[in-house]
């Protein structure tokens, strides 16, 4: 007599909350042929798919081989060399103090996301989110039981801060920014993210910026002014990504950077999760950081002119509307009557091109959305020069829906 036994049990929150959406999308070049004369143009990622330089590359090498302490555990909240650089380094950057002690190292900045999240809300709770939302934010909060509450980003892609005031309740733990923003490419005035700073001071709670992208931001000079308060530890947590830089996608190191008493909680879970980053990460971020200034300025320049080939392409696009561009992305509206998720899969069947509709990023109608998610559509082009991008557009030129 054979018993059957019940499967082990799901949490009903993380099997609730939705695929990864690279992944999800990926899944739909399934079966597709991409004949020679029209190969598949990918702008569906943002992350650099060519490695490292190579000196970066020798010196990761040079470390795995001699260093002996880069293949043993350090400490949870990094190698002191790069918390010491980061915190020079961020001080120069936006005139401001940072401690080396206010800075952790991460895995990756997704980690320093849930860290910074883990130390500030608990499931029941809400943390603020501009709508287009970069979609790990989301899930995040949706394993965790922490609910989202949304800012809905108008035409211009800006969130409003005045908006924010009025859906601000004792349950808002946090207001997450991220700028240059992912996924819609906007970058943030000063004067907008000092608002929400001061919003966030005024009612107790937490700002935590995301610059994940801010070595690719077109201006010049610090994109705000926050870390020249003396008082900034009270509110803000900074949050950075060394993949996109130096293209260290694969060795996952990223910073947190914040209040001590509040690193002191991160350290507890950052130790439960991985116990230390990457020690080779480490070291190479390290050297970036001291030696590939002018290259990581031509990867910049690269990108920005990445950028102005968005914007010269976009007139030959009837209908279409070009909602925002900075640094990998760009974000349009469309003119068909097919929702974005259709429309993404028709492209790469039609068009040859892999790119991610807005229903990934935004609530959509059947979720109290508003219904912008169904005509909006992301393209990253960390991977697509202009070149790529040219011929992008001439395909999409051709579409019919």
């Amino acid at each position: 007599m054979s018993t059957q036994r019940n499967p082990a049990p799901l949490n009903p929150k993380i099997a609730a909350t939705f695929s990864p959406p690279v992944m999800a999308a990926r899944r739909w070049l399934q079966g597709v042929e991409f004949p020679p004369e029209r190969p598949l143009i990918n702008v569906s990622q943002a992350a650099p798919v060519a490695p490292p330089p190579e000196a970066l590359r020798q010196a990761i090498a040079e470390a795995a081989l001699h260093d002996d302490d880069a293949h043993l555990y350090g400490p949870v909240l990094g190698l002191p060399a790069l918390r010491e650089a980061v915190a020079a380094n961020w001080s120069r950057a936006y005139g401001g103090t940072i401690h080396p002690d206010q800075v952790a190292i991460t895995s990756g900045c997704n980690q320093a996301f849930c860290a910074a999240i883990a130390t500030l809300a608990e499931a029941g709770d809400s943390v603020m989110i501009p709508s287009p939302w970069y979609f790990n934010h989301k899930m995040w909060l949706d394993m965790t039981g922490v609910e989202t509450r949304v800012l809905p980003c108008e035409g211009d892609m800006l969130p409003d801060p005045e908006r924010a005031a009025a859906l601000l309740d004792s349950r808002v733990r946090a207001i997450l920014l991220v700028t240059p923003n992912n996924p819609t490419g906007a970058e943030y005035p000063a004067n907008l993210v000092r608002a929400f700073y001061d919003l966030a001071k005024s009612r107790g709670i937490a700002l935590v910026l995301d610059e994940t992208y801010r070595d690719f931001d077109s201006r010049t000079g610090a994109p705000h002014d926050l870390f020249q308060d003396p008082d900034w530890a009270r509110t803000v947590i900074h949050l950075y990504s060394f993949s996109k830089a130096y293209r260290l996608t694969g060795h996952r190191v990223g910073a947190l950077i914040g209040a001590r008493k509040r690193l002191n909680e991160v350290e507890k879970f950052l130790d439960t999760v991985t116990i230390c980053p990457n020690q080779l990460g480490q070291r190479a971020a390290l050297f970036g950081l001291q030696t590939l200034g002018p290259w990581l300025a031509g990867e910049r320049a690269e990108i920005l002119a990445r950028k102005a080939t968005i914007r010269r392409g976009m007139p030959a696009l009837e209908g279409w509307q070009l909602l925002g561009a900075g640094a990998y992305f760009a974000y349009l509206q469309h003119p068909f009557k097919v929702s974005s998720d259709n429309l993404a899969r028709n492209l790469v069947k039609q068009a040859g091109i892999l790119l991610l509709p807005g229903t990934m990023f935004a609530p959509t109608l059947d979720a109290g959305g508003t219904g912008d998610a169904e005509k909006q559509l992301r393209i990253a082009f960390a991977n697509a020069d202009s070149a790529g991008l040219e011929q992008m557009f001439a395909r999409l030129a051709a579409f019919s829906g």
